[in-house]
């Protein structure tokens, strides 16, 4: 199960650093406000369930299953 949460993990920390990249890009293009904002939103969330996963991964390292 750990291994199954790492992967996820890094998927998720992959699809954080894609977001933020493309939030950077558009406000060095003066894109949108709007787009920005969504891209905020998005990459505050992936943030959050990183954070999640990570609390997850280490409790069931941490109990052995």
């Amino acid at each position: 199960m750990s291994t199954f949460t790492i992967i996820l993990l890094l998927i998720v920390m992959m699809l954080v650093v894609f977001v933020l990249g493309r939030g950077l890009v558009n406000m060095m293009r003066g894109g949108s406000g709007n787009v920005s904002n969504r891209l905020m939103q998005a990459r505050i969330g992936l943030q959050a369930l990183a954070i999640v996963l990570i609390m997850l991964t280490l409790w069931i390292v941490q109990n052995g299953h």
